[in-house]
């Protein structure tokens, strides 16, 4: 299988998933109020879920971002797709959750399946390396 493309893809899309999400975090009261339902206001726990669920997401990113730029991850074609898949799912979901203003709920399910679903198949590939597995 060829690698030239996807290299290039899964860093391009790994950033571009981080960008998204520290645009969140950063104006983060404004998203909050916009995915609620009409006529409720923010309280304490949904400000606090919101920033755990966010700063989660940032870490996730980072922890896969580590892996592969330190080469650990770069060449695996298979941890190179899910990867991209993930990520370009989470970027283009999250673009929709800001522009669109989803549900919070929303938030959730992108969390799961575009940050920690590659984040486990990322640690995976790490103790593989780590390890000596055959994978």
């Amino acid at each position: 299988m060829r690698l030239n493309g996807l290299i290039p893809a899964r860093f391009m899309l790994l950033i571009a998933h981080l960008v998204l999400a520290i645009i969140l975090f950063s104006s983060i009261e404004e998203n909050i109020v916009a995915c609620l339902p009409e006529g409720s206001t923010i309280t304490d726990a949904k400000r606090t879920e919101f920033i755990v669920g966010l700063a989660l997401t940032i870490g996730l990113i980072s922890i896969e971002l580590l892996g592969f730029i330190s080469g650990v991850s770069m060449f695996m074609p298979t941890q190179d797709m899910i990867s991209i898949f993930a990520h370009c799912s989470g970027t283009v979901a999250l673009a929709f959750f800001i522009f669109e203003a989803w549900p919070c709920t929303t938030f959730w399910w992108i969390f799961g399946f575009c940050s920690v679903f590659p984040a486990f198949t990322e640690i995976l590939s790490i103790l593989g390396f780590v390890l000596n597995w055959n994978l």
